[in-house]
């Protein structure tokens, strides 16, 4: 009642600014939260998504190597040719080197006899040991197989310490060795745990320091197996497992992607995203969950942002409202009926709707001129945020991009296919062109291959493509680039070689060929085209051209030769 009464003592004036203002204040403050939590909420989810892509990116690096490895292991192990010799014969332990200077990441890479005895191993290490108990022998006698990730056993007292100082930590591949139907011994690699450290590090955004945003791996029981080096002794030491509430993804049921707030170890809450590894084969179906998180004061500080500017806006818009109130005093109660009822439209977000000009009064106008332009710089601001939000996906697709660009290997023969050839090719002549060394080039092609395929049919002509990518693997350097650019086209490299000698190479080729026996098909025989760098300006399609039409010219004399460039 005594507020009443002080408030009666007024003027009409003070008295319309007061209540007129307390209305302004309410409404700016309500269309600013409005406006404010629907930004937010659209942020929020934005930035959901990014982490999830981050997530799913890493999840889709890690199924392809772990499929590279399986298929690097069944491709060794297939080699028949070599493994006949025996298995600790100089051409098995060529082979084995030669893989590992390929692969660094593969620790050691070793062949067992049929009774778990290694008889053939990169370094030397564990030679003449069993292996018979270990995991990775016993499944590897029946099939191709991806172990878990485990701790170093056999090997960690003969391996250098590792650079971060941690123990060693391996993912087992393994695949039996066959000679005909018998399986004479098994075939395994110990891939570096490091490998996958380093996968997710290349995925962490460039200013992770300042966005926090950190990548973890959970095995199929849940147990916390690789974290960020600052972080994993402390949770492993806590016990951390997967968190509860995390929501897993797995990118099958097409449904939208969901991310979830949840607390952690650490005493934190964090913006999580999770996602099912997805095998690209069955022997690499490991049941993995790659898990990225964010503090939720960083994931959400730009939709805290983005409130307090609107509300801001809002507030600073009312006060103006309120000084021009001071002026109004006719027909105000009309003007502030028209300004509620839009207002309310406005929030209830009918289409077209908007704060109307009022024209009664110079006060109630540029009134509603300021709500008006309140109302259209938070419509712009939500603007401007949908384009963030539209340059991000363009961000993300373009990184998905980087990622198909990295399929660079034929899946047939293992070599490379005309992609990564390219890609090597442009090196090479770039370290041609500034050392002033010999580049040359052999163009290699299966005689009358589409007999075989008609005759003996498309496995047997598969049989044949892969024999001869092995044929070109022991026959060439580690040094020389092979790749299969397509049907049964191949071509090597070969660098600080010239016409002579890439010719010398390119007949002793030929002439193995023809030497060996295919179970199925019987004598095959190839034809080659050699050509060599001849300057500064050559270029790698010219001279792959050359390689081409010497080949053609092979094949016009009656196949199983050699022909050099004119």
């Amino acid at each position: 009642m005594a507020l009443f009464t002080r408030f009666s003592d007024h003027g009409l004036r003070m008295q319309i600014a007061l209540v007129f203002g307390a209305l302004v204040i309410a409404l700016a403050v309500l269309l600013s939260l409005a406006f404010g939590e629907l930004l937010k909420h659209r942020i929020q989810r934005d930035a959901g998504d990014s982490l999830q892509a981050v997530a799913e990116n890493a999840g889709t690096l890690l199924a392809t190597g772990l499929k590279r490895s399986s298929l690097e292991a069944e491709v060794l192990a297939s080699a028949e040719m070599v493994w006949s010799k025996g298995l600790d014969s100089p051409e098995a332990q060529h082979m084995l080197a030669r893989s590992q200077a390929m692969q660094p990441a593969n620790v050691w890479i070793g062949a067992a006899d049929a009774q778990g005895v290694v008889r053939n191993a990169t370094g030397g290490l564990l030679l003449g040991q069993s292996v018979a108990q270990r995991p990775w022998f016993q499944r590897g006698l029946q099939e191709v197989h991806v172990g878990d990730v485990h701790a170093a056993q056999l090997l960690e007292s003969l391996l250098p310490p590792t650079a971060s100082g941690e123990p060693y930590r391996f993912v087992d591949f393994a695949a039996p060795i066959r000679i005909g139907p018998t399986t004479v011994g098994v075939l395994g690699i110990h891939g570096s745990w490091e490998w996958t450290r380093e996968v997710l590090e290349g995925l962490t955004p460039p200013t992770s320091e300042e966005s926090a945003v950190e990548l973890f791996i959970f095995d199929r029981q849940g147990q916390l197996i690789l974290a960020p080096r600052r972080h994993g002794s402390t949770l492993q030491a806590a016990g951390q497992r997967l968190p509860l509430g995390a929501i897993i993804n797995n990118n099958r049921d097409g449904g939208r992607l969901q991310t979830a707030v949840v607390p952690w170890l650490d005493g934190k809450r964090y913006l999580t995203a999770a996602t099912q590894l997805q095998p690209r084969n069955a022997a690499s179906d490991l049941g993995w969950r790659i898990v990225a998180r964010q503090p939720v004061e960083l994931a959400f500080a730009e939709a805290d942002r983005t409130v307090r500017m609107a509300l801001l806006i809002g507030l600073t818009a009312a006060l103006l409202a309120s000084a021009l109130a001071w002026m109004a005093a006719r027909r105000l109660s009309e003007d502030l009926y028209a300004l509620a009822d839009a207002a309310s439209a406005v929030e209830a977000g009918q289409p077209g709707s908007d704060i109307p000009a009022m024209h009664s009064n110079r006060e109630v106008r540029q009134l509603s001129q300021a709500l008006g332009r309140m109302t259209h710089r938070l419509l712009a601001a939500r603007e401007a945020m949908e384009a963030t939000v539209r340059l991000r996906t363009l961000e993300l697709e373009a990184a998905n991009r980087a990622l198909d660009l990295q399929a660079r290997t034929d899946a047939l023969t293992g070599l490379l296919n005309r992609r990564g050839f390219e890609t090597q090719m442009a090196f090479a002549l770039a370290l041609a062109r500034r050392s002033t060394r010999p580049l040359s080039l052999i163009a290699v092609d299966v005689d009358h291959f589409k007999r075989v395929n008609d005759t003996y049919g498309h496995e047997a002509g598969d049989e044949v493509l892969r024999r001869l990518a092995r044929t070109l693997e022991m026959r060439l350097r580690g040094s020389d680039v092979i790749a299969r650019l397509g049907g049964e086209e191949f071509v090597a490299l070969l660098p600080d070689t010239d016409l002579e000698g890439a010719r010398a190479i390119a007949q002793a080729l030929v002439t193995a060929t023809a030497q060996q026996q295919d179970p199925v098909v019987g004598t095959i025989t190839v034809s080659a085209g050699v050509a060599s760098m001849r300057g500064a300006q050559d270029s790698g399609s010219a001279l792959l051209r050359r390689g081409d039409m010497a080949l053609y010219e092979a094949k016009g004399q009656g196949r199983n030769r050699v022909c050099v460039e004119s």
